[in-house]
């Protein structure tokens, strides 16, 4: 099993860790963990940006070489409805 040192921060950069994961993890999981450690709300939808490339993860995409490289910036990003 191959693994990943990333660093997960939100959007406003008020909440910032320095993870280790199993690239199997996907970007739900990683969105899941930050919602859970940070208690952000649960009722908002939220996104997952690679800040280094400025690509974004999808929910069922995992963690793979090709999607986060080592010491990669994921950025949790609350998905604002317009309306």
């Amino acid at each position: 099993m191959s693994e990943v040192n990333i660093i997960i921060r939100t959007a406003d950069q008020t909440r910032k860790a320095e993870v280790t994961m199993a690239r199997e993890h996907t970007g739900g999981d990683v969105i899941q963990a930050a919602v859970d450690n940070w208690s952000l709300p649960g009722d908002t939808d939220y996104a997952l940006v690679n800040s280094t490339n400025g690509k974004s993860i999808l929910p069922d995409q995992a963690l793979g070489e090709g999607t986060v490289k080592e010491g990669d910036i994921l950025e949790v990003q609350p998905v604002l409805v317009a309306g």
